[in-house]
């Protein structure tokens, strides 16, 4: 079983394919950690563990798979289905559509699976109803739920549950895998540390360049609102505002730059994450003073509090957005 394709969770690899291989498992799992961190591709990879055709799923991550995981790998498994969030949210009608198909018997293998991503987008209905089929499931179904916010999942629905909480793996095992799929050196070495040990997001920015590029852009974003006045700065907060889904992402790039400034006017140059800009980094770290940049990291991280805790977004951006220093050097 240690050839399930993870990054980082060998214990939960460990205890996921003991309960597989002793047949001890339970009705409904919950995969908790960081956005990207490999949640969902652990929670699929123990979905075909319990499903393949040979019994554990390692001959077929290490050899020709059997038909049943090779289907599982083009999304055609009938046994199988994920379910995630439409327009930002899991709608109870979602739920009912689960709740119907989980009451007939599985078409080919001896489980029904349902993979619920994000779970704490689950509309209140949605989670209420869930319940009913998380007390009393049918026996040939599994339930495999994952979150990034375990504090916003109802304790009902947690102590239902199985719990396995995932942490960023260590980045050499990030930079490993990352060269184990074509990366080379310096390109892993950079996916890896902007990544910070989500595994998940370090392998996605491999195969999809876009990724890294959009990095760059929010970078060059935030650099162009520090030297801009009040109206463009609340026009670009109330655009972020209008797309949720990158708020957080957008964010939390910006604070890793204010971090790798301040690292630098504090002479540690070897610890930046963004190792692509360098030299950008060091023109920055001259044109602010170390209380500006303490001051914008400050902000950042309590307005992804406030948004975490649900302030209103548009609000707490334009607040941030007009907070941001200005250089202090011409």
């Amino acid at each position: 079983m240690s050839t399930w394709p993870i990054v980082g969770h060998e214990w939960a690899v460990n205890l996921l394919a003991q309960s597989v291989a002793s047949g001890r498992l339970s009705h409904a799992y919950l995969f908790t950690g960081p956005a990207q961190v490999g949640k969902a591709t652990l929670a699929r990879a123990f979905a075909q563990a319990i499903l393949c055709e040979r019994g554990s799923g390692a001959a077929c991550a290490s050899g020709e798979p059997c038909r049943t995981c090779q289907r599982i790998a083009q999304g055609r498994y009938p046994d199988l289905q994920i379910i995630a969030a439409e327009k930002n949210t899991i709608q109870i009608e979602q739920v009912r559509v689960l709740q119907a198909d989980a009451a007939l018997s599985p078409l080919e293998g001896r489980f029904k699976i349902f993979i619920i991503r994000e779970i704490e987008r689950a509309t209140p209905p949605a989670a209420n109803a869930l319940l009913k089929t998380l007390e009393e499931p049918p026996p040939h179904v599994i339930l495999l739920l994952t979150s990034h916010r375990r504090d916003l999942v109802l304790p009902t629905v947690l102590s239902r549950c199985q719990v396995v909480g995932l942490r960023p793996a260590p980045l050499e095992q990030v930079r490993a895998a990352l060269e184990a799929r074509g990366a080379t050196p310096e390109q892993a070495e950079l996916l890896a540390r902007l990544s910070g040990g989500r595994a998940g997001w370090a392998l996605d920015a491999l195969a999809h360049p876009e990724v890294v590029q959009t990095r760059g852009r929010h970078i060059d974003e935030l650099l162009a609102l520090t030297t801009d006045g009040a109206s463009s700065r609340l026009g670009y907060a109330e655009s972020l505002s209008r797309h949720a889904d990158t708020i957080e992402e957008t964010l939390g790039q910006w604070a890793t730059w204010w971090r790798d400034v301040l690292l630098i006017q504090r002479g540690n140059p070897d610890g930046v994450i963004n190792l692509d800009r360098r030299v950008q980094l060091t023109q920055q770290a001259l044109l602010f003073r170390p209380e500006q940049v303490e001051g914008a990291l400050a902000d950042l991280m309590q307005t992804l509090h406030r948004i975490k805790a649900n302030v209103n977004a548009r609000l707490a951006l334009d607040v941030l957005a007009l907070r941001l220093p200005k250089p202090a050097v011409a």
